[in-house]
Protein backbone atom coordinates (compact mmCIF):
# COMPACT_ATOMS: atom_id res chain seq x y z
CA UNK A 1 0.00 0.00 0.00
CA UNK A 2 3.03 2.49 0.79
CA UNK A 3 4.60 1.79 -2.66
CA UNK A 4 1.07 2.09 -4.28
CA UNK A 5 0.70 5.23 -2.56
CA UNK A 6 4.14 6.34 -3.61
CA UNK A 7 3.29 5.58 -7.18
CA UNK A 8 0.25 7.58 -7.29
CA UNK A 9 2.03 10.42 -5.91
CA UNK A 10 4.28 10.83 -8.91
CA UNK A 11 1.61 9.84 -10.97
CA UNK A 12 -0.06 13.50 -9.65
CA UNK A 13 3.14 15.13 -9.72
CA UNK A 14 3.37 14.56 -13.05
CA UNK A 15 0.50 15.48 -13.82
CA UNK A 16 0.87 18.97 -12.09
CA UNK A 17 4.55 19.24 -13.96
CA UNK A 18 2.49 18.91 -17.10
CA UNK A 19 -0.67 21.25 -16.51
CA UNK A 20 2.49 23.66 -15.57
CA UNK A 21 4.26 23.37 -18.19
CA UNK A 22 1.00 23.46 -20.68
CA UNK A 23 -0.05 27.03 -18.54
CA UNK A 24 3.52 28.71 -19.79
CA UNK A 25 2.93 27.46 -23.14
CA UNK A 26 0.17 28.79 -23.44
CA UNK A 27 1.27 32.25 -22.07
CA UNK A 28 3.81 32.61 -24.72
CA UNK A 29 1.56 31.47 -27.58
CA UNK A 30 1.73 33.80 -30.75
CA UNK A 31 -1.40 35.50 -31.56
CA UNK A 32 -2.82 35.33 -35.34
CA UNK A 33 -1.31 38.26 -37.18
CA UNK A 34 -3.36 41.59 -36.85
CA UNK A 35 -3.93 41.80 -41.18
CA UNK A 36 -4.31 39.73 -43.50
CA UNK A 37 -2.74 41.65 -46.35
CA UNK A 38 0.66 43.29 -46.36
CA UNK A 39 -0.94 46.20 -46.36
CA UNK A 40 -4.00 48.10 -44.42
CA UNK A 41 -5.14 50.23 -47.28
CA UNK A 42 -2.50 52.20 -48.62
CA UNK A 43 0.31 51.56 -45.82
CA UNK A 44 2.08 49.12 -44.43
CA UNK A 45 0.80 46.38 -42.39
CA UNK A 46 3.41 43.99 -40.23
CA UNK A 47 1.95 40.56 -41.60
CA UNK A 48 4.79 39.51 -43.46
CA UNK A 49 5.93 37.38 -46.12
CA UNK A 50 6.62 33.48 -44.86
CA UNK A 51 10.32 32.01 -44.91
CA UNK A 52 10.72 31.26 -49.26
CA UNK A 53 7.06 32.72 -49.68
CA UNK A 54 7.15 34.57 -53.04
CA UNK A 55 4.14 37.08 -53.61
CA UNK A 56 2.89 39.15 -56.45
CA UNK A 57 1.16 42.56 -55.41
CA UNK A 58 -0.56 44.29 -58.17
CA UNK A 59 -1.86 47.93 -57.45
CA UNK A 60 -4.04 49.98 -59.17
CA UNK A 61 -5.55 53.94 -59.02
CA UNK A 62 -7.79 55.13 -61.46
CA UNK A 63 -7.85 58.76 -62.25
CA UNK A 64 -9.80 60.90 -59.60
CA UNK A 65 -13.80 60.62 -59.17
CA UNK A 66 -14.43 64.66 -59.85
CA UNK A 67 -13.97 64.02 -63.51
CA UNK A 68 -16.95 62.70 -63.87
CA UNK A 69 -19.00 60.52 -66.58
CA UNK A 70 -16.63 62.31 -68.67
CA UNK A 71 -13.78 60.29 -67.49
CA UNK A 72 -16.33 57.51 -65.92
CA UNK A 73 -15.26 58.75 -62.54
CA UNK A 74 -11.27 58.68 -63.30
CA UNK A 75 -11.75 55.19 -64.81
CA UNK A 76 -9.97 56.43 -68.06
CA UNK A 77 -6.88 56.96 -66.24
CA UNK A 78 -4.88 54.87 -64.14
CA UNK A 79 -1.58 54.37 -62.25
CA UNK A 80 -0.34 50.52 -61.64
CA UNK A 81 2.20 49.44 -59.57
CA UNK A 82 3.44 45.62 -59.61
CA UNK A 83 5.59 44.40 -56.81
CA UNK A 84 7.21 41.15 -56.02
CA UNK A 85 7.47 40.04 -52.61
CA UNK A 86 9.71 37.16 -51.00
CA UNK A 87 10.06 35.81 -47.61
CA UNK A 88 14.26 35.23 -47.78
CA UNK A 89 14.09 34.31 -43.86
CA UNK A 90 11.96 33.63 -41.06
CA UNK A 91 10.42 37.09 -40.25
CA UNK A 92 12.35 39.19 -43.16
CA UNK A 93 11.41 40.12 -46.13
CA UNK A 94 12.60 41.93 -49.48
CA UNK A 95 10.46 43.24 -52.09
CA UNK A 96 11.34 45.07 -55.20
CA UNK A 97 8.42 47.29 -57.29
CA UNK A 98 8.11 49.53 -59.75
CA UNK A 99 5.04 52.30 -60.08
CA UNK A 100 4.30 54.20 -63.23
CA UNK A 101 3.42 57.16 -61.12
CA UNK A 102 6.15 59.63 -61.54
CA UNK A 103 8.12 55.96 -62.68
CA UNK A 104 9.74 55.33 -59.07
CA UNK A 105 11.13 52.21 -58.57
CA UNK A 106 11.36 50.86 -54.63
CA UNK A 107 13.74 48.35 -53.02
CA UNK A 108 12.46 47.49 -49.16
CA UNK A 109 13.22 45.29 -46.16
CA UNK A 110 10.77 44.48 -43.82
CA UNK A 111 11.31 42.58 -40.66
CA UNK A 112 9.82 41.43 -37.53
CA UNK A 113 11.14 42.27 -34.36
CA UNK A 114 8.46 41.16 -31.70
CA UNK A 115 5.76 39.50 -32.20
CA UNK A 116 2.25 38.98 -30.35
CA UNK A 117 1.23 36.75 -27.66
CA UNK A 118 -0.63 36.03 -24.74
CA UNK A 119 2.08 37.82 -22.63
CA UNK A 120 3.34 40.41 -25.05
CA UNK A 121 0.55 42.83 -26.03
CA UNK A 122 2.04 44.15 -29.70
CA UNK A 123 3.54 43.06 -32.49
CA UNK A 124 6.25 45.19 -33.91
CA UNK A 125 7.86 45.17 -37.43
CA UNK A 126 10.49 47.38 -38.78
CA UNK A 127 10.49 48.77 -42.63
CA UNK A 128 13.18 50.67 -44.45
CA UNK A 129 12.93 51.24 -48.39
CA UNK A 130 15.19 52.79 -51.05
CA UNK A 131 12.65 54.85 -53.57
CA UNK A 132 14.37 56.04 -56.84
CA UNK A 133 12.09 58.59 -59.09
CA UNK A 134 13.38 58.51 -62.38
CA UNK A 135 10.78 60.86 -63.68
CA UNK A 136 13.01 64.26 -62.71
CA UNK A 137 13.89 65.34 -65.75
CA UNK A 138 17.15 66.89 -66.76
CA UNK A 139 16.39 68.94 -69.45
CA UNK A 140 14.26 70.95 -66.60
CA UNK A 141 17.18 70.37 -63.60
CA UNK A 142 20.18 71.48 -65.56
CA UNK A 143 22.13 71.04 -62.40
CA UNK A 144 20.48 67.62 -61.16
CA UNK A 145 22.65 64.87 -59.08
CA UNK A 146 21.58 61.26 -59.94
CA UNK A 147 21.59 60.96 -56.09
CA UNK A 148 18.82 63.66 -55.11
CA UNK A 149 16.48 60.75 -57.26
CA UNK A 150 16.55 58.70 -54.03
CA UNK A 151 14.24 58.93 -51.24
CA UNK A 152 14.95 56.70 -47.97
CA UNK A 153 12.10 55.95 -45.85
CA UNK A 154 12.31 54.22 -42.36
CA UNK A 155 8.72 52.82 -40.09
CA UNK A 156 8.34 51.53 -36.89
CA UNK A 157 5.18 49.32 -37.51
CA UNK A 158 2.91 48.61 -34.24
CA UNK A 159 -0.32 46.67 -34.39
CA UNK A 160 -1.99 44.71 -32.26
CA UNK A 161 -5.05 42.42 -32.78
CA UNK A 162 -7.84 43.03 -30.01
CA UNK A 163 -10.17 40.51 -30.95
CA UNK A 164 -10.61 38.01 -34.03
CA UNK A 165 -12.69 41.24 -35.18
CA UNK A 166 -10.75 44.04 -34.67
CA UNK A 167 -6.70 45.36 -35.01
CA UNK A 168 -5.14 48.54 -34.56
CA UNK A 169 -1.89 49.71 -35.96
CA UNK A 170 0.53 52.82 -35.32
CA UNK A 171 3.13 53.73 -37.38
CA UNK A 172 5.67 56.53 -36.66
CA UNK A 173 7.69 57.27 -39.98
CA UNK A 174 10.77 59.45 -41.07
CA UNK A 175 11.14 60.41 -44.87
CA UNK A 176 14.14 61.37 -46.18
CA UNK A 177 13.98 63.49 -49.66
CA UNK A 178 17.21 64.42 -51.34
CA UNK A 179 15.45 67.01 -54.02
CA UNK A 180 13.32 69.08 -53.10
CA UNK A 181 11.27 70.69 -56.02
CA UNK A 182 9.66 73.56 -54.00
CA UNK A 183 10.45 75.73 -50.84
CA UNK A 184 7.23 73.78 -49.13
CA UNK A 185 9.02 70.70 -48.87
CA UNK A 186 11.58 70.01 -46.19
CA UNK A 187 14.52 67.26 -46.14
CA UNK A 188 13.47 65.17 -43.28
CA UNK A 189 9.65 64.58 -42.81
CA UNK A 190 7.98 62.35 -39.95
CA UNK A 191 4.46 60.75 -40.37
CA UNK A 192 2.46 59.13 -38.32
CA UNK A 193 0.08 56.80 -39.31
CA UNK A 194 -2.87 54.89 -37.92
CA UNK A 195 -4.79 51.81 -39.15
CA UNK A 196 -7.27 49.13 -38.85
CA UNK A 197 -9.52 45.78 -39.64
CA UNK A 198 -12.84 45.95 -38.26
CA UNK A 199 -13.90 42.10 -40.00
CA UNK A 200 -17.30 42.05 -40.84
CA UNK A 201 -17.71 38.71 -42.24
CA UNK A 202 -15.72 35.04 -42.51
CA UNK A 203 -13.52 36.24 -45.67
CA UNK A 204 -13.80 40.15 -45.43
CA UNK A 205 -13.22 42.91 -43.67
CA UNK A 206 -13.49 47.25 -43.49
CA UNK A 207 -10.00 48.49 -43.34
CA UNK A 208 -9.20 52.30 -42.90
CA UNK A 209 -5.65 54.28 -42.74
CA UNK A 210 -4.68 57.68 -42.22
CA UNK A 211 -1.09 59.64 -42.29
CA UNK A 212 -0.77 62.98 -40.76
CA UNK A 213 2.30 64.48 -41.34
CA UNK A 214 3.93 66.37 -38.02
CA UNK A 215 6.02 69.22 -39.62
CA UNK A 216 4.92 70.06 -43.31
CA UNK A 217 5.37 73.24 -44.07
CA UNK A 218 2.42 75.84 -43.85
CA UNK A 219 2.57 77.02 -47.68
CA UNK A 220 2.50 73.38 -48.77
CA UNK A 221 -0.15 71.99 -51.29
CA UNK A 222 -0.07 68.30 -50.45
CA UNK A 223 -2.47 66.50 -47.63
CA UNK A 224 -3.25 64.43 -45.10
CA UNK A 225 -4.27 60.99 -46.94
CA UNK A 226 -7.06 58.97 -45.60
CA UNK A 227 -7.66 55.33 -47.72
CA UNK A 228 -10.58 53.35 -46.68
CA UNK A 229 -11.49 50.10 -48.28
CA UNK A 230 -12.82 46.28 -48.11
CA UNK A 231 -9.97 43.07 -47.66
CA UNK A 232 -11.85 39.61 -48.96
CA UNK A 233 -10.03 36.79 -49.09
CA UNK A 234 -10.61 34.79 -52.14
CA UNK A 235 -8.49 30.91 -51.66
CA UNK A 236 -4.70 32.02 -51.96
CA UNK A 237 -4.87 35.94 -52.55
CA UNK A 238 -6.42 38.62 -50.98
CA UNK A 239 -8.26 41.21 -52.73
CA UNK A 240 -8.56 44.94 -51.48
CA UNK A 241 -10.89 47.32 -52.97
CA UNK A 242 -10.37 50.82 -51.71
CA UNK A 243 -10.97 55.11 -52.01
CA UNK A 244 -7.96 57.23 -51.48
CA UNK A 245 -6.64 60.38 -51.91
CA UNK A 246 -3.57 59.68 -53.04
CA UNK A 247 -3.20 58.45 -56.60
CA UNK A 248 0.47 57.17 -55.51
CA UNK A 249 1.11 54.13 -53.87
CA UNK A 250 5.04 53.75 -52.84
CA UNK A 251 4.96 54.87 -49.64
CA UNK A 252 7.16 58.34 -50.30
CA UNK A 253 4.33 59.13 -52.94
CA UNK A 254 1.62 58.56 -50.16
CA UNK A 255 3.85 60.53 -47.76
CA UNK A 256 5.04 63.64 -49.89
CA UNK A 257 3.18 64.00 -53.30
CA UNK A 258 -1.07 63.33 -52.23
CA UNK A 259 -2.62 66.69 -52.86
CA UNK A 260 -6.24 65.28 -53.36
CA UNK A 261 -8.81 66.00 -51.01
CA UNK A 262 -12.18 63.95 -50.07
CA UNK A 263 -13.75 67.04 -49.14
CA UNK A 264 -13.75 68.26 -53.47
CA UNK A 265 -14.21 64.79 -54.70
CA UNK A 266 -10.47 64.90 -55.35
CA UNK A 267 -10.51 61.03 -54.34
CA UNK A 268 -9.31 57.86 -56.45
CA UNK A 269 -10.65 54.26 -56.56
CA UNK A 270 -8.32 51.55 -56.53
CA UNK A 271 -7.62 47.87 -55.73
CA UNK A 272 -4.86 45.93 -54.69
CA UNK A 273 -4.08 42.62 -55.53
CA UNK A 274 -2.14 40.12 -53.40
CA UNK A 275 -1.39 36.15 -55.39
CA UNK A 276 0.88 33.72 -53.29
CA UNK A 277 3.52 31.09 -54.86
Amino acid sequence: DVERSRGLGDVYKRQLLNEISAESDYENTFQMPAFKAMKVVNNQSTKLAGKGDLYLYVGHRFGAIKGGIGSLFGLDYANTKIEMLYGLFSEVQVGFSRESFKKTYNLHVKYGIKKQTSSFPVSIVGYNSINLDTSLDENVYPNLNYNERYVYISQLLVSRRFSDNFSLQLSPSVIKHNFLTTQAKTDYNYVLNTGSRLKISKRSSFNLDYSYHLNRLKNSIEKNVLSVGVDMETGGHVFQLLFTNSQSMNTNGVFGTSTGEWGESDVYFGFNLARSF
